[in-house]
């Protein structure tokens, strides 16, 4: 599985308007109920099942990056958002520090294998340092999706 396989172009989101963490789950469920991923009549169940998720522990995991996700029955394919944020967010992350990356991953209810095979290849590039980095530097869609190709094909070292 690769970043490019759940990433939706057309849901990154490059200067987050929301400056909060309800606000940017809510922001990057718009994007892709607008990019045709997620039925609109199933966003506000979606972003209050993240909320309920982030509300039991902070997915905000450290080093200036987030990961909400859940699973629920209206995904019908796993698909994700990302949002950057220039000037960080509160997302009482573990360490305490702002996000400035957020991946919002949605998966199917019965596809839980394909759930943590996502969150590992997430997780696998966000724990990159040079990965995080230029995703926190990018400014366009097309800057952010040349870096999720650039690590599908390992380009980045830890």
């Amino acid at each position: 599985m690769k970043l490019t396989d759940i990433v939706l172009r057309d849901a990154i989101v490059t200067d987050l308007e929301a400056d909060a963490r309800d606000g940017v789950i809510a922001e990057l469920v718009d994007a892709l109920v607008a990019g045709g991923a997620v039925d609109a009549a199933s966003a506000p169940a979606l972003v209050a099942k993240v909320l309920d998720r982030e509300n039991k522990g902070s997915t905000g995991f450290g080093k200036g990056v987030a990961v909400p996700h859940v699973k629920h029955d209206s995904v019908e394919k796993m698909i994700a958002a990302v949002g950057l944020s220039k000037s960080g967010l509160d997302f009482k992350a573990l360490d305490g520090q702002p996000v400035y990356s957020v991946f919002l991953l949605l998966s199917p209810a019965d596809k839980p294998e394909e759930h943590l095979q996502a969150m590992e290849v997430i997780f696998k590039n966000l724990s990159k340092e040079t990965f995080r980095h230029f995703l926190r530097q990018a400014e366009t869609v097309e800057h952010v999706t040349t870096l999720l190709d650039e690590a599908d094909s390992q380009q980045f070292a830890g």
